[in-house]
């Protein structure tokens, strides 16, 4: 407990799945979580569920991670109302799969946007406020998507996307360390979220059945994830910077088995 006390942590897709759980998670190891979602309904009960259990949330939305104006306005209000930041965690993404020839040109350029500009956005308008305050920690959200090509999954614009992020966690982490600013990732592999539900874990989808390829023999947990994100967010990691944690139960360590 106490991890993250006396830390101020924005925090992007607070309204479900693993931007929810990071969002409980953190709250509960002392931060003020300031939070933000495009899904109001999902975002204002994140911020219930938090408060409910003793934590401090407040959270804007809806919000289009997209729109420079709205993001920096979120943040700078966030660093006024809280006196600073010390962590951002861009969790939020969305995404569209589909294999090359059948992906078009808005398709590609949707889950660019929503993978890579509103990541570039949000790190870009926190970035002043962290060397303000001496240093801080940024967390991206790359994928197994990011690190390895796919058969049953066709995702050539996720895969880019993906493999921007781990790429864009590097660069970061090079200009942020003269200002003690740490940049890391996580990269995880399949884990249950209502995203995941209704896509890749769909009964008509050839990956539904993923989880016998797992070494672990399992789908993750969006805990699961938060838990790592929360160590490389705190004190505890002050020595990592430039880092891509694979939280995907060993999936992307082996080949995948006889089916």
């Amino acid at each position: 407990m106490n991890r993250l006390a006396g830390k101020v942590a924005l925090i992007t897709g607070t309204a479900s799945g693993q931007g929810r759980a990071a969002a409980l998670r953190f709250a509960a190891e002392g931060a003020t979580v300031v939070g933000t979602d495009l899904d109001p309904d999902g975002a204002a009960g994140t911020v219930a569920m938090v408060r409910a259990a003793g934590g401090r949330m407040d959270s804007t939305h809806p919000l289009d991670l997209g729109d420079e104006t709205a993001v920096r306005a979120w943040i700078d209000a966030a660093a006024h109302d809280h006196g600073g930041i010390d962590i951002l965690y861009n969790n939020a993404a969305a995404t569209r799969f589909a294999p090359l020839t059948e992906t078009s040109y808005a398709d590609w350029s949707f889950t660019l946007r929503n993978e890579l500009d509103i990541v570039f956005l949000a790190t870009k308008h926190a970035w002043p406020h962290l060397i303000d305050r001496g240093g801080g920690s940024v967390l991206l959200i790359g994928s197994t998507a990011g690190i390895t090509g796919s058969v049953t999954n066709h995702r050539i614009a996720h895969t880019a996307g993906k493999g921007g992020i781990v790429a864009m966690t590097r660069q970061l982490a090079a200009e942020g360390a003269a200002h003690g600013i740490r940049v890391n990732c996580v990269s995880p592999g399949m884990i249950q979220t209502p995203a995941s539900e209704g896509t890749l874990l769909a009964a008509d989808h050839p990956m539904r059945a993923i989880s016998r390829h797992i070494p672990l023999g399992r789908i993750g947990d969006p805990d699961e994830v938060a838990r790592c994100a929360l160590f490389l967010l705190s004190d505890e990691a002050s020595y990592v910077t430039g880092a891509n944690l694979v939280v995907d139960g060993g999936w992307s360590a082996v080949l995948p088995g006889a089916s």
